[in-house]
């Protein structure tokens, strides 16, 4: 099956993680994101994938070239993020026309026994039940099962089956691409799906499993699932001193230096370093190049790429971006007294991470000085810094600066 993952958009409501990067290629375990997608359509049956990039579409090139798994891989550009309809029909020239296709969004996990379910037949649709589904696309559907309409965000939803952005598409949708603004002035391909449901019936496919990722907090639980499938290896250089428990992957080419207490699931990447005496736990990612320095604690974190985290410091379930390096001393605050969940502010709205415990949001390249205190839900914004001894208690992101970019897909 023809295959078309969306991966051009940027991500507005991820930033500062996606100023230099697409959401797409933020990283999950050992790969980016969208590899999680294409390496789940690979397994599904996909034959050819073309990946519609956009917003830093380097990124995406480089690191997949051309092919995934065996798989041929070509690329079609989406210059303007105007929505997924508009996304497909930019891969449309690498379609054969005269056959059915699937499309998938690059920034969600799909498991992969349901996702061969849905690349079983044509036409069909992915959906994932959920306790309050009135801020999702919902499905519609009549006494036979089958699927008859999307509804965007209702106040009154008809099921509690949301759309998971995974659809197979008859032949004829190659034609239905051409579809008018919606009223949030996207091209829309619900609007393609609502054309399939006249003319077919479509299949619902239910998900076991999957995670739309739009939001930091999103990023953190990807990591968690993805963390939680590691097969246990030792490829690097680990001290005898140390003391690794559980599924801990050492790439090749890491450090585990003497005192370290590691309690996965966690996977220490390439050239990353740890210690001495730290203790790292609860499904962690520390990306080639970070180090974790002496008398660290490191807890259910991203760190990403060349991230430091030098001595005397606590990170915990926060997301690190490249090159951030903490000053001695600075510690992450990721519990509310009251113990309501966590918020954080998105595109000018406080919104509930739905976490108790969740910590901070760092760009590329942030320093704190030694002795930094940052409040739980805070966002530093790429580049930024913090004194020394300084308590950083809110966002220090100004969403104003933010175009207001659109995906490329559904939200």
């Amino acid at each position: 099956m023809q295959t078309v993952i969306l991966a051009a958009g940027r991500g507005t409501r991820m930033r500062p993680l996606t100023d230099r990067r697409p959401k797409p290629m933020l990283p999950v375990a050992d790969r980016p994101l969208v590899a999680h997608t294409a390496d789940a359509a690979v397994a599904a049956g996909a034959t050819d994938i073309t990946l519609v990039v956009g917003y830093e579409a380097a990124d995406v090139r480089d690191y997949f070239g051309d092919e995934r798994g065996g798989v041929p891989v070509e690329f079609a550009v989406q210059s303007e993020q105007r929505g997924t309809a508009d996304a497909v029909r930019a891969a449309a020239s690498h379609l054969d026309p005269d056959e059915p296709f699937v499309v998938l969004n690059g920034d969600a996990l799909y498991d992969v026994p349901s996702l061969s379910t849905l690349y079983e037949g044509t036409p069909a649709v992915g959906s994932f039940r959920v306790d309050d589904p009135s801020s999702y696309g919902v499905l519609d559907t009549d006494d036979g099962g089958f699927v008859t309409g999307v509804v965007e965000k209702p106040a009154d939803p008809p099921s509690d089956l949301v759309n998971a952005g995974a659809y197979v598409f008859p032949a004829e949708a190659h034609d239905w691409l051409d579809v008018a603004e919606s009223d949030r002035g996207e091209l829309e391909l619900t609007d393609v799906l609502a054309a399939t449901c006249e003319a077919y019936d479509v299949r619902g496919v239910a998900f076991d499993r999957w995670l739309d990722v739009g939001r930091p907090w999103e990023l953190l639980e990807a990591n968690e699932w993805k963390l939680d499938e590691l097969d246990p290896r030792i490829d690097g250089d680990v001290s005898e001193r140390a003391e690794l428990d559980g599924p801990v992957v050492v790439e090749a080419g890491a450090t585990v230096r003497s005192g370290v207490v590691i309690e996965g699931p966690v996977l220490v990447r390439s050239g990353a370093t740890v210690g001495p005496n730290a203790y790292v736990r609860g499904r962690t990612l520390i990306g080639e190049h970070a180090k974790v320095g002496h008398a660290v604690e490191v807890k259910n974190s991203v760190l990403m790429e060349g991230a430091t985290v030098g001595h005397l410091s606590y990170v915990g379930d926060s997301l690190l971006g490249r090159d951030a390096n903490f000053g001695a001393g600075t510690k992450v605050a990721n519990l509310r007294h009251d113990g309501e969940p966590v918020r954080q502010m998105l595109k000018g709205e406080l919104v509930s991470s739905g976490r108790r415990k969740y910590g901070v949001v760092l760009g590329d390249g942030v320093k704190t000085g030694i002795n930094a205190s940052l409040n739980a839900g805070v966002r530093i914004p790429t580049g930024g810094t913090v004194k020394p001894g300084e308590s950083v208690l809110y966002d220090r992101i100004d969403e104003r600066e933010a175009a207001d970019e659109t995906d490329g897909r559904d939200e």
